[in-house]
């Protein structure tokens, strides 16, 4: 599946998404090892910290359906931006920690646009796995 087919999807599963306070639909299409797309899209709540937003939950699906963390080969992420929608600072810590550095990231909008970086373009520097080792100095880790 290539990225204009995964963002198709991602389109799908934002029209499921609920907002009754922002009226701003995200949706995210997962792509897992088996091929299989797992949908997410944004779930509102009045309380508004425990909002979840698009991402976060096709990766929580994806893990609760089985797969292996790290394992994933693609996400897509839409919304009806003017540019093409990038994921907040919270979505990119998650896919840090559930996906490779590598791995593609397609942010779009509902005009078509859209563009691709790597999980690890999107958060440089990282607090990860190796942060929580502390005979690894940060500089160590960002060499």
């Amino acid at each position: 599946m290539d990225g204009q087919q995964l963002m198709e999807q991602a389109k799908l599963a934002r029209e499921k998404a609920y907002t009754p306070y922002s009226h701003f639909k995200v949706g995210a299409a997962l792509l897992d090892a088996t091929g299989h797309v797992h949908a997410g899209c944004n779930v509102e709540n009045a309380a508004y910290g425990p909002t979840n937003c698009a991402e976060r939950t096709a990766l929580f699906r994806a893990i609760a359906d089985g797969c292996e963390a790290r394992s994933f080969k693609a996400i897509a992420v839409i919304g009806d931006t003017s540019t093409p929608i990038t994921p907040c600072g919270v979505c990119r810590q998650v896919l840090v920690e559930l996906c490779d550095p590598s791995m593609p990231v397609y942010m779009g909008n509902l005009n078509g646009d859209f563009v691709q970086t790597t999980v690890g373009e999107l958060l440089p520097g990282a607090f990860d796995q190796t942060s929580l080792d502390s005979s690894t100095s940060r500089q160590e880790q960002m060499e």
